[in-house]
């Protein structure tokens, strides 16, 4: 007498679905996936470019001797052909990954959703045995993937090519490009647009305005965060000769002087690079009795990476939720 015994469920069906979805997802997107891997290539080329051919651009320059002809075009010239190959060809592809937010956020409010609401599409998916629940996780993962595998690329080669030569290709840490072309925050600046625009586009169903809430939306979020970015975490603040000499690399937010009974003034620093006996005798020619200064440290750059970062997380938990929780309701 044999036994029969009971195998698992068979998932065959269920994996072809998961990948039929997928594959419709980049069918159907073909084309704003081909601008993406074009532009991201453009990008990650321009970069590699940048890297290779600074350094040989200043190794071909040369030291300007007293001997040369013209030393005043030998300084001038190729220096400023080096710090255009450096200087704004960086800026020009950090701009790029700074502000793709805004491209993420309007392509998925007016494509990736508003679009096929409004033309039927999702509901003849949701027609062919594909709950509107994993009609929309797809929508939202196989974008989430590229985007967050094509941005890290594109940071890491950025940081990459920052460190290649000098120090401050394109400007300080606390530069808006370069921090956030430089860092993780990028791509959670990509995913936060990403179910920004989904959001909108469940919300309104209609491509053009799904589109433009989802660039007011994404345009407020970055604006807030780069406005309170220096204030995500605690500054430094020092008192006396410290705070006429902060750390090179800081971030200055206020500075000023001390008034005899305290208080503090939000002075322009007169002393700065005085020192020892004269810095004595500046104060005390002055109605101050001392200085203070406040300022981020080079070394905050990770912890206010990280909670930025965190923050646009949150952001994009929330509207993902919201995403499910509205296509739950309507649609059941």
């Amino acid at each position: 007498m044999s036994t029969l015994t009971a195998g698992p469920r068979p998932s065959g069906p269920s994996r072809r679905l998961t990948s039929g979805l997928t594959w419709t997802v980049l069918r159907l997107h073909r084309t704003a996936l081909s601008v993406w891997g074009g532009g991201l290539l453009t990008v990650l080329t321009a970069l590699v470019w940048i890297h290779e051919a600074g350094p040989g651009i200043r190794s071909a320059v040369g030291d300007c001797t007293a001997a040369d002809p013209f030393p005043m075009r030998c300084g001038f010239t190729h220096e400023s052909a080096a710090e255009q190959v450096h200087t704004y060809g960086l800026a020009l592809v950090s701009g790029c990954v700074t502000y793709l937010i805004y491209a993420i956020a309007v392509w998925a409010g007016a494509a990736l959703t508003g679009r096929e609401l409004e033309n039927g599409t999702a509901h003849l998916a949701w027609t062919q045995s594909v709950t509107p629940a994993r009609w929309l996780a797809a929508k939202l993962a196989v974008p989430a993937v590229l985007l967050t595998a094509g941005t890290t690329l594109a940071v890491l080669l950025c940081s990459w090519t920052r460190r290649a030569g000098d120090g401050e290709l394109a400007g300080g840490w606390f530069n808006t490009n370069v921090f956030i072309s430089s860092g993780p925050v990028a791509v959670a600046y990509a995913l936060a647009g990403l179910a920004l625009g989904a959001l909108a586009g469940l919300v309104l169903r209609r491509a053009l305005p799904a589109a433009a809430a989802a660039l007011a939306a994404a345009y407020v979020l970055h604006e807030v965060l780069d406005r309170f970015r220096m204030s995500l975490w605690p500054a430094v603040t020092t008192t006396g000769r410290a705070a006429l000499h902060v750390p090179y690399g800081s971030m200055l937010l206020e500075h000023g002087s001390v008034t005899a009974d305290g208080e503090r003034v939000n002075t322009s620093l007169a002393c700065v690079g005085t020192d020892g006996s004269a810095l004595e005798a500046c104060i005390r020619r002055g109605p101050w009795t001392d200085f203070w200064s406040t300022y981020q440290p080079q070394s905050h750059y990770w912890p206010l990476q990280l909670v930025e970062s965190g923050l646009l997380l949150a952001v994009a938990g929330l509207a993902t939720a919201a995403a499910f929780a509205l296509l739950r309701r309507r649609h059941g």
